[in-house]
């Protein structure tokens, strides 16, 4: 991110800026996708197979939280 604020304080190539920040975008894509997948795998199974109906509830409504329904 600081790679960008100084490439737009530098006043780069438009084109260039943004395929910077569509970089980065892709590269937070992977890391939240990963990190999804890990809590799906644990939290939430867990949740699913030991925990009480509020904690299912609890972990089913934080994942359908993550995602803009609008």
């Amino acid at each position: 991110m600081r790679g960008i604020r100084r490439m737009v304080e530098e006043e780069r190539h438009c084109i260039d800026i943004l395929t910077q920040a569509r970089a980065v975008h892709a590269a937070l894509r992977r890391i939240e996708r990963r990190i999804l997948q890990e809590h799906m795998r644990t939290c939430v199974q867990d949740a699913l197979h030991h925990g009480s109906e509020e904690q299912r509830a609890t972990k089913i409504a934080e994942v359908v939280g993550l995602f803009d329904w609008e």
